[in-house]
Order: structure tokens, then C-alpha cells, then sequence
């Protein structure tokens, strides 16, 4: 891959479904090796911002450069290099856990796929679901095994929606740890959508926050805290949410 300034850059990025325009004229920054968390309510365009970054939909206006490659020209090189995981877009429920993981390894060409499927369900604590199948499991297990295929290819590049959705305090609290140390391991770049502030303020390098389809500020949280007088971060969303200015 090309070494780009930034793993995630738009210019002018706009979309519109008729008259609405969901995404209007979005310049998006995403540093290299950052945790980056995208912040915003109901209707602010995150859906949307990150199924035009995936390639599911076509943009109505603007470019997306990812990885120092145009999505547009280079989408099966840069497809290579990232993943994505949502509770929201399920795997095949007919097939086992076992079955998907081995079926995206082949769709991602990863050399003696067992072994790392098995490496994963261990990270992932996810041994005893393998040979289930996907539709059997809770909203919890669905999730950790759309992690465990979101890691499969090792991603210098991760897409994250909503990641500890549906799990347990804890078994969140150990999710965020894991990625944190996959970044910090393999250097690779998290962009995340979440609705979960303190998830967001604990690990977190920067912030964007996205209202009516624009950007209406951006930070590392910290900084974002001490702008806006604010103890928390949920603070400062419901300033912005309010109209109430930094």
C-alpha cells in the first residue's frame, strides 16, 4: 500500500437519497495508527459515512482516498488491507461460526486459515461457539464472532461499528482491551462509530463529531473536555446536540 498522510481521507464526500442529503460536502481526516471515534446522533450521516468508506454505497459527490489509494479506482487493493465488523450486518446464520471464519479466510487468501481461526477463537474466547451455527447464537457471541472475521486478515485498516454492542460490562471492557492492543501491536489504524462516550473517551486518540451530515468539530478527547468546560464526553455531545457552543 501507498504510505498516504492520512489512512482515511475525503474531499467534498456527499451524499443524497432524493432531496435529503445525508452526507453534505464531508472533508474526513483519520491519522495513521490512531484509534479514531466518529460521534453523532440519530441521523448525523455516521451509517452512511461509513458504507460509502466500505464501497456499499456510491457517493453522490466527492472522493475517498483510504490508505493512499482512490476507492473508486482501487477498491479491490484496498479491500485487501482492511476489514470491518458491525452487530448490525449479521453473518450467514445457516452456516457455523467455523464455516464463515474458513469461508472469509479463503475470500482473503490467508495461508493455513485453521490455524488462525483457531488463534482467534482464543483471543475471542470463542472455542465452543465454532461448530454452532451463527443464527443460533445471542446478540453478544454474534458479535464477537463478527470480530473474530473482522481480524481475520490482520487489517492494517479497521472499520468498527458500535464494537461492543450487546456484550456484558465485562466481556466489553475486554473487547476494548483487545483492540487496543491489536493497534498497538500491528500499528494498524481504528476508525470506530459508537454511541458508548466513556468507550469513546477511554480509547480514543481523536474525535470527530458528525451533526445534520457535516463535521462540527474534531479532537483528541481531552482537548475536547477542556474547549467545551465539560467533566465528560457525553457532555460535550449534548452541548453540540443543543446548539450550545464551545
Amino acid at each position: 500500500m501507498t504510505k498516504a498522510e492520512y489512512a482515511i481521507e475525503t474531499r467534498d464526500l456527499t451524499k443524497s437519497f432524493g432531496d435529503f442529503q445525508a452526507v453534505s460536502r464531508l472533508d474526513l481526516r483519520v491519522r495513521h495508527g490512531t484509534i479514531t471515534g466518529l460521534l453523532g446522533g440519530n441521523g448525523a450521516g455516521k451509517s452512511t459515512t461509513l458504507a460509502m468508506l466500505l464501497g456499499l454505497l456510491e457517493p453522490s459527490g466527492g472522493t475517498i482516498t483510504m490508505l493512499g489509494r482512490d476507492l473508486k479506482t482501487d477498491r479491490a487493493a484496498i479491500a485487501a488491507a482492511i476489514n470491518f465488523s458491525s452487530p448490525y450486518v449479521d453473518l450467514p446464520n445457516r452456516l457455523t461460526v467455523r464455516q464463515n471464519l474458513t469461508i472469509y479466510s479463503l475470500l482473503y487468501g490467508i495461508p493455513q486459515s485453521s490455524e488462525r481461526i483457531a488463534e482467534l477463537a482464543a483471543q475471542l474466547q470463542i472455542e465452543e461457539l465454532l461448530d454452532r451455527r451463527h443464527g443460533s447464537l445471542s446478540a453478544g457471541q454474534r458479535t464477537r464472532a463478527s470480530l473474530a472475521k473482522s481480524l481475520l486478515n490482520k487489517p492494517c485498516l479497521l472499520l468498527l461499528d458500535e464494537p461492543t454492542a450487546s456484550l456484558d460490562p465485562d466481556t466489553a471492557d475486554w473487547v476494548r482491551s483487545l483492540l487496543m492492543d491489536y493497534r498497538q501491536m500491528s500499528g494498524a489504524t481504528i476508525f470506530m462509530a459508537s454511541h458508548n462516550m466513556l468507550e469513546v473517551e477511554r480509547m480514543c486518540d481523536d474525535v470527530i463529531i458528525m451533526k445534520q451530515g457535516q463535521i462540527v468539530d474534531q479532537g483528541a478527547p481531552a482537548n475536547l473536555l477542556q474547549s467545551y468546560d465539560r467533566a465528560t464526553l457525553e457532555e460535550v455531545f449534548l452541548d453540540i446536540a443543543r446548539n450550545r457552543t464551545a
